[in-house]
């Protein structure tokens, strides 16, 4: 045990003594390692300081030269002001110069101006007692006239200016006669002659406005299904139209008569669209007869305005569109009315300018003098067609020129413009040459017209409808005011005032439809 205590502590002492041997090892270690640590801090602050020194030489290196530079240019700048202020000091010392020999070339001038005005002066005086004199003078040589002659001055003044008037009036007076006899001489030739050069220029046709439309078919038989069963097709179009539906023996044709032209277009674009179509009913006829009134209303226009296009006038209201338009479906004496207010607008621009007038303004008096003719309401088929085309005039905001040119066109009232006259004679001459108008047929018309409008002024009477050239007039009735023995009374009511009020060839038929119709809607 003792041993073992003893191997115990030489091995503790040993381990003691190692450890001192160790930390003197580390402890020179530490001090070598310091001493490179110092060595190599020495090594670094040496280069810092010697490249602190090159830094500090290169700084001041660039400073010296910006210092340089900034002289340089500040010097440039200090030498271009002192160009400038050389500059305006030479300008300024060259507009002195200036200066100063205007004012020696005003004081110059002044004096100038001084010795004129001197001399001006000087000559007033002069002229002043030269007047004197000369007034003087005068008075005495009036005195001496007045003795010689035994007449005041104002007497004499007064025979002279007598005697002046008196030359200067037979003067005028012979001037004037002569220019009477001259214009007496050439006024005739002169009209003349604007009148055959305006005819000349504008050239028209014949009229060929008639009563009777020919519609033409693919194939006779197509004129069946136009008839119907029983004829019950033939007998709703002639009555929804007003127009007569001849089907004879013509090939591949059936004759619409009507002396309206407007139905008989209406009779016939109905014929064409159900012909197209297929479907020939008595109500589908009266569908297409609707639409097609429709269609012939839209036409119209289009019609007005490609005339009013056609003609150069412009800022027309779109009721006298219209109105223009429906002339297209009017005839006067058998002459186109459209055509011939077309043609009378041309004459008058024609004429018009031939006379140094305005020429779209007797264009435009033209083409509306007769649309008084084409009236919207039965009232006014009474009053004058030049009155009431002039009031439709006004109330559309026509100029008072037009206006009067209208009114005035068959001396109802006085004219105040000169376009009225020119509008008077453009339409003679349209309605006066050769194949313009027939009087027959507008009497035949106006009769057909008359024959209708009695009918019409019974009551319950729905429409009427002159047919066969005015042989027979048909009278739809309404059926809820009308019964079937009223119908009858009516028909000898119409014709007895036919017999009574109207002057015609033959026979007059009169037929009254009363139609009862139950309809209801399945849903």
């Amino acid at each position: 045990m003792e041993n073992i205590a003893i191997l115990i502590i030489i091995g503790i002492i040993g381990l003691a003594i190692g450890f001192a041997i160790a930390k003197f090892m580390e402890k020179g270690k530490a001090t070598k390692t310091t001493a490179n640590a110092k060595k190599e801090a020495d090594s670094i602050l040496k280069n810092a300081q010697a490249e602190g020194e090159s830094l500090k030489k290169d700084k001041i290196i660039q400073a010296k030269e910006k210092f340089l530079e900034l002289k340089a240019e500040h010097e440039k700048v200090i030498l271009n002001k002192d160009k400038k202020i050389n500059d305006a000091l030479k300008r300024t010392r060259d507009k002195e110069s200036q200066i100063s020999s205007e004012l020696a070339k005003k004081t110059k001038l002044n004096k100038q101006l001084d010795s004129k005005m001197q001399d001006l002066s000087h000559k007033e005086e002069i002229l002043e007692r030269k007047q004197s004199e000369l007034d003087k003078l005068r008075s005495k040589q009036v005195q001496q006239l007045e003795v010689i002659s035994g007449l005041s001055a104002d007497e004499a003044k007064s025979q002279l200016l007598e005697s002046l008037k008196e030359t200067a009036k037979s003067d005028a007076m012979a001037y004037r006669q002569t220019a009477i006899e001259d214009a007496k001489l050439t006024a005739e030739q002169e009209a003349k002659k604007i009148i055959i050069n305006t005819i000349q220029r504008i050239g028209t046709e014949e009229a060929i406005e008639n009563c009777v439309s020919v519609f033409n078919l693919e194939s006779d038989d197509v004129k069946g299904r136009i008839i119907g069963r029983e004829g019950r097709n033939i007998r709703a179009l002639e009555s929804s139209t007003g127009v007569e539906i001849i089907v004879d023996d013509t090939p591949d044709a059936i004759i619409l008569s009507c002396f309206d032209s407007v139905r008989r277009e209406i009779a016939r674009l109905s014929l064409h669209k159900l012909v197209t179509d297929g479907r020939i009913h008595p109500a589908r006829i009266e569908e297409v007869v609707k639409k097609t009134e429709k269609q012939i209303e839209q036409e119209i226009v289009e019609v007005g305005k490609r005339t009013i296009i056609d003609l150069g006038i412009h800022g027309l209201h779109p009721e006298l569109v219209r109105a223009v338009g429906r002339m297209k479906y009017r005839s006067s004496y058998g002459q186109n009315l459209l055509q011939h207010s077309s043609e009378v607008a041309k004459l008058c621009g024609v004429m018009a300018a031939e006379l140094g007038l305005n020429p779209k303004l007797a264009k435009r008096a033209g083409l509306l003098h007769d649309i008084g003719k084409v009236p919207n309401t039965e009232a006014e088929i009474e009053t004058p067609h030049a009155i009431l085309g002039m009031h439709w005039a006004e109330k559309y905001g026509e100029k008072p020129d037009v206006c009067n040119a209208i009114g005035a066109h068959h001396d109802e009232i006085e004219m105040n413009t000169l376009i009225s006259p020119i509008v008077q004679v453009c339409d003679a001459i349209s309605g006066a040459r050769p194949g313009a108008r027939r009087q027959v047929l507008d009497s035949y018309i106006q009769r057909l017209k008359d024959l209708e409008d009695i009918a019409i002024g019974f009551g319950g009477v729905q429409k009427a409808y002159a047919i066969q050239a005015g042989r027979e007039l048909r009278v739809i009735v309404e059926s809820e005011k009308v019964s079937d023995e009223k119908a009858a009374a009516l028909s000898f009511e119409i014709s007895q005032k036919i017999q009574t009020d109207m002057t015609y060839p033959g026979q007059v038929k009169i037929t009254v439809i009363r139609e009862t119709r139950a309809v209801n809607v399945a849903k």
